[in-house]
């Protein structure tokens, strides 16, 4: 019976380390784009495997973060929704732009892609996260979202 109530405690903590000062804020999506291909996407494998990351910003649209949510093969990466919120939600980030390469080089989005998005918007919707553009990117361009009206 002693064992009912020996349970781990939960704590969160929060420790940034980027200044707030300091932290980059984006103002459209090809400052985005540049963030992403300089630092995030590795140039030897975004024409090999597909990748998706999360940019994660606080309100006033300063970088919190970038993390990496899955990595896959030629033509697809699984994404799970419910890990793509926990970053945020981790991170305490006001709003996301979900991004990932297509190794074809081709930037137009997939049925898949698009239901994705719809996906992630609504599920973030929820969690009062805003959900502010899906880049498809590769070496030379990207594709947005928000840029083609579509969030």
């Amino acid at each position: 019976m002693s064992n009912i109530y020996k349970v781990s405690e939960v704590k969160i903590i929060y420790h940034p380390k980027v200044k707030a000062s300091e932290r980059l804020r984006v103002y459209s999506s090809a400052d985005v784009y540049k963030l992403l291909i300089d630092n995030f996407y590795d140039k030897d494998t975004i024409e090999h495997k597909e990748s998706f990351k999360v940019v994660l910003l606080n309100q006033a649209n300063k970088v919190l973060g970038v993390t990496s949510i899955s990595e896959g093969g030629i033509s697809e990466t699984t994404t799970d929704i419910r890990i793509i919120l926990q970053a945020a939600i981790l991170s305490n980030a006001s709003g996301i732009i979900l991004s990932h390469n297509h190794p074809s080089g081709n930037i137009q989005p997939s049925g898949d892609d698009n239901r994705l998005t719809q996906r992630v918007k609504e599920a973030a919707n929820i969690m009062k996260i805003s959900l502010l553009d899906h880049l498809i990117i590769s070496n030379e361009a990207y594709y947005s979202f928000t840029d083609e009206g579509l969030i």
